[in-house]
């Protein structure tokens, strides 16, 4: 496993309450978690979430495979030690979470995946490099309120920031040195109660048809879908994503 780098955090409520981490997808960082974050602070859980290397603060690197990936992320645990009550990961974060997830069932005691890249087709990856294109092309708000007029304003303040303090080279990177995107084996492997809140395949999902049922064959995982929601539903659709999200959470 490739060698883990820290970390930066971010964190909402009582320290002492159950320790839930969030991971990102790819272009944002753990700001633009804070929906997440908000939501479980209130409902009584000590959230946590981090930037992902070569995003945010976090450090730079030359390895942005997916192993590395989860590496940083097995690698990072809560402030008492142990294990997370809970990890919820974003595309690039779900795939990464759920590679640390499979390598250490003690890691976390449930997964929470919303919209997780867990295999990447062609298709798939040319929509993700157009997309961040676009958003180096013109990382301001005024771009993003144009793109995504429904969103919050957080969310168009802290999208707009994310693309401007990641590393471009590292999100080129990221998709160069992942030839093959395929969390798939992890998947099939995990142990722990997952569960999968998907977005609407009739906005944009890069987890549906084959892959979903492919991967729902593993008996500790589940699946809800956000009506309406594109592959961010915690920015398209938050309170019916935030539903989701605390009932998977029970």
């Amino acid at each position: 496993m490739p060698a883990p780098v820290t970390l930066p955090r971010l964190s909402w409520g009582d320290v002492d309450r159950p320790a839930v981490l969030l991971a990102h997808g790819l272009g944002s960082d753990g700001a633009l978690m804070w929906r997440f974050g908000t939501a479980l602070a209130d409902a009584g859980r000590h959230a946590v979430a981090v930037d992902l290397r070569g995003h945010g603060d976090a450090p730079r690197a030359l390895d942005y495979t997916l192993a590395a990936y989860g590496a940083d992320l097995a690698a990072t645990r809560p402030d008492h030690g142990g294990a997370w009550d809970a990890v919820i990961g974003h595309s690039l974060g779900g795939a990464a979470a759920t590679l640390a997830a499979a390598a250490d069932p003690d890691w976390t005691r449930r997964l929470v995946l919303i919209d997780p890249a867990i295999l990447l087709a062609d298709r798939d990856r040319d929509i993700v490099r157009a997309s961040q294109e676009q958003a180096f092309a013109d990382p301001t708000v005024t771009a993003v309120r144009a793109q995504h007029p429904d969103w919050h304003p957080t969310d168009i303040e802290l999208k707009a920031r994310a693309t401007q303090r990641a590393s471009r080279w590292a999100i080129e990177q990221t998709s160069l040195q992942n030839t093959t995107w395929d969390a798939r084996p992890a998947a099939a492997a995990l142990t722990v109660p997952t569960h999968v809140i998907g977005a609407d395949p009739a906005v944009h999902s890069i987890f549906t048809g084959a892959l979903a049922d492919e991967v729902l064959q593993n008996p500790v995982v589940t699946m809800s879908v956000v009506t309406g929601a594109g592959h961010s539903p915690h920015r398209d659709r938050p309170a019916e994503t935030v539903a989701a999200l605390l009932a998977a959470l029970g």
